[in-house]
Parts: C-alpha cells; structure tokens; sequence
C-alpha cells in the first residue's frame, strides 16, 4: 500500500494520470468510474492507480473525518457486480494535520477491459472518459487472458464462395502441408481449411485470417485491408503528388506485388564517378530493409479498422505508418528484442510462403543494412498507441519534383510476368542513369546512355593494359581527372573505347553539337589528358 510521503507527492503532482482526487464521500458513480479507469490501465504503465477522497484538485484537503462506514462502501465497489471482471483494490485510511483521506488503491487488471455497468472507462492524461473502439482494442490486445485473436474469429456474413479455392489449393495448401500428408489427406475442403483456421465450422464461414489470405476481394469485406502508397514531389505531405496506387487482394497475391514493386521500383542505383576507370554504385535504399519493413507493415497492422496501411515516399525519406502500435508483451523499452503476434496465423502463414523469418531477427537486419549503406537507422516512432511509424531516410535523396519512375515501370507487381520484365528493363535504364547535373550536360539520348554504358564496362576491362601501354601514364591520368567536367569525362571514356572516334560521332553519343565537343577536345589537349597524331582522316587520338 501507499505510505503518506507518496500521498503528499501525489497530491502536490496534479496532472498525473494515476491520481483522482475528490471531495464526495456518496457520488458511488464516480468512484467506480474511476476504479474502472485505473483497472483498464490503457497507457500500460503496470503500476496502480489512486483515488483520494477528501481532496481538492488543486492538491489541498478538505478536512474529511474518514468513517468506517465510508471504508466500507469504498470496498464493495469490487464484489457489488458492477465492476465486471472484479478489479484488485485495497482501501485505506490515512490521517494528516489538514483532515483524513480515504485512498483506493486499484491495480492494473491483467483481463481487460474492464466495465462498470457495461461501459469501458479509462484515463486520458488526468481526465477520464469513454472508450472509444479504438482504445477498445487496445485493451483487448493488452489482455493477459487471450481470447481467439482477431484473424481467428469467424468472418460473419461471409461464405466459402468468398474464398478462392483454386488459389487455396495450388498455392497456398501444398507450401502449408506436407507433400506426404496431404496425398493421402481425404478431408473435405471445408476441413481442410478449418484445420489451416481459414474456416470456422462453427458459423460455417470463413475466418478472417481465410479471408485476408486467399479471399476473393478482401477490401470489399474487411475495408482497411490495404496499402496505400504515395510519392510526394518534396519532403511534406503537402508536396505535389507524383505517384499514387493501392496494393489490393488477398495476401497471397499482395505479398508479391509489394516485394516487385519495392525490388524493381523503389529501389533504384546510379554510378557515381570516382576516377576515369572506376565508378560506384549509389543505392537510395536497400531491397532487403524496406521489404522487411513493409513486410511487418501487412503481418504486424490491425485489420480491424477502415484505415488503410500507409506507405509514403517523400523526395527524402520513406515514411510506414501501421493502424495498430506494439502488441502484447512489446513495449517500447523492450523493442525489438521481444517480438508478439497480433495475428498468429497471418504471421504463420507469411513465414512459410518465405516472407518472413520469426527468429526476431528482421529489425537487426533491417538496422544492419541501413547503416552499411549510409542510411542512418531507421527511426521508429510509439507516441500514438494506436499506430506504428517507422521512418528511413534516403541514401541518395531525389531534387524535389523528380519523378522516381515508379509510372514508367509500375512495377512487375501491377503488369504480371511481362510486367516485371518491362519493370527490369526500366531498372537496368536507371542504374545507367546519371546525376541530374551530369543529364543536363550530356542530355538524355539513349543511345548515349548505352554507348557510355559500354565504354565504362570496356574501361574497366582493359584498364590494367591501358596502364602498361601507355608506360604508366594511366595513373597520371587518374589523379588529372579530378580537374575534369563530366562530359570531358565522357568524351574521354569515349576515346578510350575507341581512340580514332569522330568528333561527330561523340557529338551524336553525347547528344551534343561538334562545337561543344571541339571546345572540350580542346579543353582536354591543353590540360595534357590527350593529343592527336596524324589528321583527321586516318589520325587518332592518344591518352597521355
């Protein structure tokens, strides 16, 4: 129990959400109310909640006498039956110079949410109030004593037509059970089901979790069952939209389409250049981490609301934000190390078809990968307990109002087989790209883009021989091209590949006119990189 220096700090401290302070001794409504409150414990502090009566909110004591008759009804708040389950609490009577206080000390219940007369009350801050459904299933969530969990419970008003079994039983049944097993497994298809908790045969319907797996249209039953992603011209929500689509369907067929869409789509490489010879592949963000990430984002959500699961990319950062916070035994001082399921059989499921791993290691992974590709960590955010946001911060962030080219690809996730092959196409095109300073200079032609590409694979070829056939002047040559623009690299990559190539020619690589290309042979001739022997015609160019 209390002792009276806790008392004092508690009375003085008046906006903390463990403590309610009245002066009625008769208002039995209020008391349980507040009993109720502190027995729900939403906030999940695990500690106990008080009501003083005979004080003031500002902290001051009325002068109460506390009776034995108060203490009494102060404990038949617990076993009058209007508390349902019966709270934990002990009363007691503490006596100060300013007159005595009647303490309830009421102990988080570990079967919530508890009532009073069939209403759910809980503190918000040092008020309390109502809960409302969202705070509801937080509470049910908390609770020590499990029920069936959401993706368990029957599916009302849905029937087995709203399956699609032919997905069921050449997808998803033969990765779920053993080959062995099931060809000698004689059940029905409803037992089948049943015994995956896709169907309850007790309402003969199917479960959510069937329903979210291998439903047929599982929006249009479960109307939060989807991703919404949207790419933002700038760093704000207010920024232009560039992009925008929803991830729609069963699982089975989701899970995929978000793995393309990340892999050939969001993820996207350039070369930087290091020196003449060498170049560095840039990442904005590594496959593995945000498919992890959006991975947790459809095994981890709550379906039990209408809002969707948001996945926004911004010019600088990819933002997750999931309806429904940590689960269970997940509290923010013990994530990631302890890991709880809000949907077991999803979470199951997911980890079969090879999308998931439930060794608790993904965040670490996750972790891992963002720094060894100078991410930054990724920034997890618990302040609203009724969502989870995860933030990664771009690696090669994108100049506000570039489009990222996910309407060019689409993805193989949207376009199926071919698709994802176009998709592949458009990523290959990407990693030849290069920056927008180094597009401006050289253009956008694509037969530029694919002669550069080949020179550079060329030069990086022969480079060892470059150095031994120009007695050792290829190292000179690096250290000069620091002092080089972009299209003098370009050009002399070009002549690397080919050293009797054209002024023209390089003008149509390059996109450029023959001028611009004799002003930067120019260029190059009086920085020493190059000289031409012999003339135009049947003359070629060397690489000092």
């Amino acid at each position: 129990m209390i002792t009276k220096d806790e008392i004092r700090d508690l009375l003085k401290d008046i906006e903390n959400e463990r403590v309610e302070r009245t002066i009625s001794t008769k208002d039995t409504d209020k008391f349980a109310r507040a009993v109720c409150a502190f027995a729900n414990d939403l906030p999940n502090k695990k500690l106990p909640g008080y009501l003083f009566i005979g004080a003031y909110d500002d902290g001051s004591l009325s002068g109460l006498k506390v009776t034995d008759e108060l203490l009494r009804n102060l404990a038949g708040l617990r076993s009058d039956g209007n508390i349902t389950p019966q709270p934990a609490l002990m009363v007691e009577k503490f006596s100060f110079p300013d007159g005595d206080i009647a303490v309830v000390e009421v102990k988080p219940s570990k079967n919530t949410p508890v009532k009073y007369k069939g209403t759910v009350y809980i503190r918000i801050g040092p008020r309390r109030g109502e809960a409302n459904d969202e705070e509801l299933r937080i509470l049910r969530e908390k609770s020590e004593v499990k029920s069936q969990t959401f993706d368990t419970s029957p599916c009302l008003h849905t029937t087995i037509d709203d399956l699609d079994l032919d997905l069921f039983k050449s997808e998803y049944l033969p990765k779920m059970v053993n080959a062995n097993i099931l060809k000698g497994d004689k059940r029905q298809i409803k037992e089948q089901l049943a015994s995956l908790k896709l169907f309850d045969p007790a309402q003969d319907c199917p479960t959510v979790a069937g329903i979210l797996l291998i439903g047929k249209d599982p929006s249009h039953i479960l109307f939060g069952a989807y991703i919404q992603y949207v790419e933002f011209a700038g760093k704000s929500i207010t920024s232009k939209v560039l992009n925008e689509r929803q991830f729609t369907g069963n699982l089975i067929t989701m899970l995929k389409e978000i793995d393309y869409f990340i892999k050939y789509t969001i993820q996207k490489q350039r070369p930087v250049f290091v020196t003449v010879l060498r170049e560095e592949m840039k990442i904005n963000y590594p496959y593995e981490a945000i498919r992890e990430l959006a991975m947790n984002l459809i095994m981890h959500r709550t379906y039990e609301t209408n809002a969707p699961a948001r996945f926004y990319e911004y010019s600088d950062r990819i933002v997750m934000d999931n309806p429904g916070g940590l689960y269970g035994k997940v509290q923010p001082e013990n994530f990631p190390h302890v890991n709880d399921y809000r949907n077991p059989v999803i979470a199951e499921a997911m980890k079969v078809l090879g999308y998931v791993n439930r060794f608790n290691r993904g965040i670490s992974m996750v972790q891992e990968q963002l720094e060894a590709n100078k991410n930054g960590l990724a920034l997890f955010d618990f302040k609203d307990i009724t969502t989870f946001k995860v933030t990664v911060m771009s690696a090669d962030p994108k100049p506000e109002g570039e489009v990222s080219g996910a309407d060019k690809a689409k993805s193989g996730a949207e376009n199926g087989a071919d698709g994802i092959e176009s998709a592949t196409d458009n990523r290959h095109e990407r990693v030849g790209d290069v920056s927008e300073k180094r597009r401006r200079n050289v253009g956008e032609d694509n037969e530029a883009e694919k002669s550069m590409g080949e020179a550079i694979n060329e030069a990086e070829k022969i480079g060892s021989d470059t150095e031994n056939d120009t007695d050792d002047t290829g190292r000179d040559t690096e250290n000069d091209t620091e002092n080089l623009t972009s299209r003098e690299t370009k050009i002399l990559l070009l002549i690397k590949k080919d050293n009797s190539v054209s002024r023209k020619t390089i003008a149509q690589n390059l996109g450029i006119s023959t001028a611009t290309v004799a002003r930067d042979i120019d260029s190059l001739k009086n920085k020493g990189i190059i000289e031409r022997i012999g003339g135009d015609r049947g003359g070629y160019w060397k690489i000092k």
